[in-house]
């Protein structure tokens, strides 16, 4: 296998330094992008394999010239190394695994995160999407606390008493990437004097959730807006933690 990693991106680019795919003589794994470029890395790769070269660099302009009109320009190295190791999909755990939470559960499946539902009702877990982790638990808030920071919560159980202690718990923490609770405008009125009261600010909740979204109710609309939402929060989230390590 070759490895073909991005190691500069300038303008406007498909994919960002750091992205990188495997290339073996009839197999391909991961994308740096697409079109043209990625054409021309293959190529290259697989020229590579077949001459027993080890390493090589293209510099690549986004233009006319290759018909792709991104207008950046990339430089990438191809070797024999192996791919770096993944970096471990930060965790979205989803309490509830009714209509929206399994609807939820489908849309992160292929995302970069590691979802998990959530319940103590075996009916509903026994509708979560195929290879979606579940956890079956009359504690939720246990699964709450063992949580690593940086985890995402998201909230939409069938008891509206434990959507609130589940996102008061959450809150309090302090380290979590998002904290979402399915619900209305008034939900999150009446949550946030039963935060106050307990000496916890409401400021960082999501509710409702999927708030961008147009005002549709379909379970898997709300889920893809939520998915959209939850992964511009872990972004934003793991470029702080970056940036507070750096300083």
């Amino acid at each position: 296998m070759i490895r073909v990693r991005v190691t500069s991106a300038r303008g406007s680019t498909p994919r960002e330094a750091g992205a990188e795919m495997l290339v073996g003589a009839d197999s391909v794994s991961g994308t740096i992008g697409g079109g043209q470029l990625e054409y021309l890395a293959i190529d290259r790769a697989r020229q590579m394999l077949a001459r027993g070269e080890e390493s090589d660099t293209l510099d690549v302009p986004l233009g006319p010239e290759i018909g792709q009109c991104c207008g950046g320009r990339v430089l990438l190295t191809l070797d024999r190394s192996p791919a770096a190791p993944p970096l471990a999909a930060p965790p979205v755990l989803i309490f509830g695994a009714g209509h929206v939470g399994r609807a939820l559960a489908a849309a992160l499946l292929p995302l970069p995160v590691a979802p998990r539902l959530i319940d103590e009702r075996t009916a509903e877990l026994a509708f979560a999407p195929a290879d979606v982790p579940i956890t079956l638990t009359p504690l939720p808030e246990a699964e709450l606390r063992a949580a690593p920071p940086g985890t995402a919560f998201v909230i939409l159980t069938h008891d509206h008493a434990l959507d609130f202690l589940l996102a008061a718990e959450a809150l309090a923490r302090g380290d979590a990437a998002y904290v979402g609770m399915i619900g209305s405008r008034t939900k999150r009125a009446t949550f946030a004097r039963f935060a106050a009261a307990r000496g916890i600010g409401a400021d960082a909740l999501t509710c409702p959730i999927g708030g961008g979204g147009p005002p549709d109710k379909r379970p898997e609309v709300i889920a893809a807006f939520t998915a959209t939402e939850i992964l511009a929060r872990l972004h934003a989230h793991a470029s702080i933690r970056k940036s507070t390590c750096n300083s």
